[in-house]
């Protein structure tokens, strides 16, 4: 791959009209790359140097600006927000797209929605879930009410420490609070049964200081190809250590060992 190539910016029309954004680089096998919430393609992906990594092992890095982050539509209305819209816009993306034989990772709300994406009915080659323990991704519910809570209400939140550093974040990105509301009011849930029922080899790693979500040997556990991997680092911090870089391209280059 060229050493100074640089990503292409495409758009497509998904679900309920909005205008989605995503990112391409690299040649080959195609890798969907899913980012958290409040991040970004670029905050998850590019800035960190994942994406270029992927590419230069190989792989057609595709990575979307979900609804309501980045560079996509962040509606406002309460009818572009249907439950479970991440999820159907990730499916959108695949048809649009074409794909059949790729890859899927995510971090956070995108580990989430790796975990929904498969659930119904995606069956990627393989599949990295970050920053998501077991009942981080089957009951979105509370940590989504305390995210609302802090969105809503800043200093004045339950939690003024998470109230502070979210309303910094929608200053600084820019962010729209009503289109994050929306993105948090149209989580779903996931039962054991749907992630038992996922066949796909999936690695999932967590930071050893990141307690948010659940336990990654708890998802392990439920999911009959899960792999658990710890690495140093909290929930915000992981993405962007060498080490998850490095798990995320060594399991999509070589598989389970």
């Amino acid at each position: 791959m060229d050493q100074n190539a640089l990503p292409a910016t495409h758009a497509f029309t998904a679900p309920a009209g909005a205008r989605l954004v995503w990112h391409q680089l690299g040649e080959g096998r195609p890798v969907l790359l899913l980012h958290g919430f409040m991040s970004s393609a670029d905050g998850n992906w590019f800035a960190p140097g994942i994406a270029r990594r992927l590419a230069e092992a190989g792989f057609r890095v595709i990575a979307p600006d979900c609804r309501g982050h980045g560079d996509s539509d962040a509606p406002t209305d309460p009818a572009a927000w249907p439950a479970d819209i991440m999820t159907a816009d990730a499916l959108s993306l695949i048809a649009h797209l074409g794909l059949t034989d790729f890859d899927l990772a995510g971090y956070s709300m995108g580990g989430r929605t790796a975990a929904r994406v498969m659930v119904r009915g995606a069956r990627p080659r393989r599949c990295i879930i970050g920053g998501m323990g077991d009942f981080g991704i089957m009951e979105a519910g509370p940590r989504a009410a305390a995210f609302a809570d802090a969105l809503r209400h800043g200093e004045a939140a339950a939690d003024p420490v998470m109230g502070r550093t979210i309303a910094r974040r929608v200053a600084v990105l820019n962010l729209n609070r009503d289109a994050l509301l929306g993105v948090l009011a149209a989580f779903a849930p996931t039962t054991r049964e749907e992630l038992a029922a996922i066949p796909v080899p999936t690695l999932a790693i967590l930071g050893d200081a990141d307690h948010d979500n659940g336990s990654v040997q708890g998802l392990a556990d439920i999911m009959p190809a899960c792999t658990p991997l710890r690495l140093p680092g909290d929930h915000a911090g992981l993405v962007g250590t060498a080490a998850f870089a490095e798990a995320l391209t060594a399991f999509l280059v070589k598989g389970p060992v």
